[in-house]
């Protein structure tokens, strides 16, 4: 014991020398989302605030909100090149350059948080997004879920696949490639300019996130007919991405530092959505948003046409096909699973609570 407290006194007073002794590393992270986000851009200052908090004020990362750098849409460039040294964003933003990288986030009648989470640590996914991150010059982690989002804003209703026909929507990734395939004319456009086209007109609809971002963004001023689930994306994943030789260059412990501060982000994120969303949805509906189910055929009809699209990429681009076979594999395993347990739990709860809200009614 008095052996164990001398080495311990030793570790405390050397504790502050060994601070000193780390650099003082200066990073600039660009975000692609606006500060009113304050769940998705949050998970970035939050993971900055942490960093700093481990490295004793070391190692300093500033964050930029969407476009104080670069534009939204070209935070991988920004990254890749070196103009700065980290990024958080959505790799499906980037599928125009590999439509593998909508496999980081999320492919339509994918994954759900938990199944994404479970697929990218230990399904083989985070190796397989490593690999198509590094030919850009980048390492990512995964760093914020935002689960299972809404199907967006709609001008007017839709009954069916002939709704679609000329739809101009904001929608990313590889969900706006299946919408195309519907008959929508898909836009691309980031967060802080979606609500000026709705308005305007330029677009007849869009998917953001869910109600607690949806709500700040105002998209329910302009449309009314807010439809779910967002079939796109069931489990949407944010990364955290960084330059490959600016990552190197750190010290491990700072490695270490950051790589735990992404986890805890993308831990934060997911919670916070849970809580938040609830509130939101109580509050837009008290607004006369008018709530809507997508129709069976349109899920059915978006089903069909993404398993041939991604049967399609498949047969030219290697990379797509090995993720996606991994992904699909896994997904026919989980999904399974999740039906026997959580489905059953979550089923009964629902019909539950549905039937209690019944009685109060009626009392």
């Amino acid at each position: 014991m008095h052996r164990f407290l001398i080495v311990l006194v030793a570790a405390l007073v050397a504790a502050p020398a060994l601070a000193a002794e780390r650099p003082e590393v200066k990073w600039r992270l660009q975000s692609s989302f606006p500060k009113s986000l304050d769940t998705i851009h949050g998970a970035a200052e939050q993971l900055a605030r942490r960093v700093h908090e481990v490295t004793g004020g070391k190692f300093q990362i500033a964050v930029f909100a969407a476009g104080e750098i670069v534009p939204p849409l070209n935070v991988l460039d920004a990254v890749q090149n070196g103009t700065v040294q980290a990024g958080h964003t959505a790799g499906y933003y980037y599928y125009g350059k590999d439509p593998t990288f909508a496999f980081a986030t999320a492919v339509p009648f994918g994954l759900s948080a938990r199944q994404q989470q479970s697929w990218m640590l230990y399904g083989g996914g985070l190796e397989l997004m490593r690999e198509l991150y590094a030919s850009y010059n980048i390492i990512h982690f995964p760093s914020g879920n935002t689960g299972v989002q809404m199907g967006g804003w709609f001008r007017r209703e839709i009954h069916t696949v002939a709704d679609l026909k000329g739809l101009k929507m904001r929608i990313a990734g590889l969900g706006g490639v299946v919408m195309a395939r519907l008959g929508v004319v898909p836009q691309q456009i980031g967060g802080p300019d979606i609500y000026p086209a709705l308005e305007k007109g330029t677009i007849d609809a869009t998917e953001w996130v869910g109600p607690y971002d949806d709500e700040k963004l105002g998209f329910y001023k302009v449309a009314p007919h807010y439809y779910y689930p967002g079939w796109w994306e069931g489990g949407p994943a944010l990364d955290l991405i960084i330059n490959l030789p600016a990552w190197q260059a750190l010290p491990k412990e700072y490695q270490a530092a950051l790589e735990a501060a992404a986890t805890e982000a993308n831990l934060h994120m997911l919670a916070k959505y849970d809580a938040v969303n609830t509130q939101a949805m109580k509050r837009l509906i008290a607004h006369g948003v008018k709530l809507h189910a997508f129709p069976p055929e349109v899920l059915r009809a978006a089903y069909i046409e993404a398993t041939a699209l991604y049967e399609e990429i498949s047969k030219t681009n290697p990379r797509f096909r090995k993720a996606y076979e991994s992904m699909r594999t896994f997904r026919n395993d989980v999904v399974p699973w999740h039906a026997i347990a959580e489905g059953k739990f979550d089923a009964f709860m629902q019909a539950t609570m549905r039937a209690a809200q019944r009685k109060a009614k009626s009392d």
